[in-house]
């Protein structure tokens, strides 16, 4: 994938998190964007630890499920972060 289809992908994976989360009132788009291209790196990663197969950085509804759990994961790792403090 380019440059700019990795924004539109991140900008979606972290809006759709976001709205799954809770906190969709509380970060804009350039935030979702970086939530959704660091959870798509963070699901891969699980993804691939767990099934022992390869990610696939294309455009289907997988790769999208993945960023989208990813996304959810790092939104919940982050919140349970800002609470304890």
């Amino acid at each position: 994938m380019g440059f700019l289809s990795w924004i539109i992908f991140g900008a979606l994976a972290g809006w759709v998190a976001s709205m799954l989360v809770g906190n969709n009132q509380r970060q804009g788009c350039i935030l979702n964007i970086i939530v959704g291209i660091v959870g798509a790196f963070l699901g891969g990663l699980i993804v691939e630890l767990a099934t022992g197969a390869g990610f696939s950085f294309a455009w289907n509804w997988r790769s999208f499920f993945v960023a989208v759990l990813g996304s959810v994961l790092l939104l919940i790792i982050v919140g349970a972060g800002q609470r304890r403090r």
